[in-house]
């Protein structure tokens, strides 16, 4: 089993998120660049999330912050606002808990974007009629495990979990999630 996967977590805690989803290509909202028409959607978009006072630049930032407790990680990875340094500490400090978590760490993300970013409030509406995919088809692994999909004859394909939370969100204007007590200690370590 690969470590970073968050697939077995999303088998075993979010079952309502497991499986392969397919979406007709011609119908889709693609995000894949920050750069590109639905770029805002990604996790990586420059979209600045105020929490308890500290700032973030990006929602991906958030996210991998919220996986540790350690004041010499969490310090590390927002100076370095970068996920490859999250990821050299996953193995030895991430939370224990993170498996229970991720998705709803993911859903307080998107909220904290949704309530403080017009634009992406603009732009989910501006993709109503349409499904969200997040295209991990240049992707080098074989088949996207959780986040993503790979476009394969005029459909994308794959579990596509961002899509179907930013879709989710877009359809109710809420995400429900609920957090340990304690998620939120690394925010003493920015202030």
């Amino acid at each position: 089993m690969n470590f970073y996967s968050i697939a077995p977590f999303i088998q075993q805690y979010y079952p309502e998120y497991w499986g392969v989803q397919s979406y007709p290509a011609d119908q889709c909202v693609i995000v894949h660049k920050i750069d590109e028409e639905w770029g805002v959607f990604s996790n990586f978009s420059h979209t600045t999330i105020v929490v308890d006072g500290v700032s973030f630049k990006c929602s991906e930032t958030l996210f991998q912050l919220m996986k540790f407790k350690n004041e010499d990680v969490v310090k590390e990875v927002y100076r370095s606002n970068n996920k490859k340094r999250a990821k050299h500490w996953e193995k030895t400090c991430r939370r224990e808990d993170w498996g229970t978590m991720v998705v709803d760490a993911m859903k307080f993300c998107l909220m904290r974007k949704f309530e403080q970013s017009e634009d992406f409030r603009n732009e989910l509406e501006r993709s109503r009629g349409k499904f969200i995919v997040e295209d991990q088809t240049s992707f080098k692994k074989k088949e996207p495990d959780a986040w993503g999909v790979k476009l394969k004859d005029g459909q994308f394909v794959g579990p596509n979990l961002l899509g179907r939370l930013l879709m989710e969100l877009r359809d109710n204007r809420k995400l429900e999630y609920q957090l340990p007590d304690d998620v939120f200690s690394f925010l003493k370590y920015l202030k």
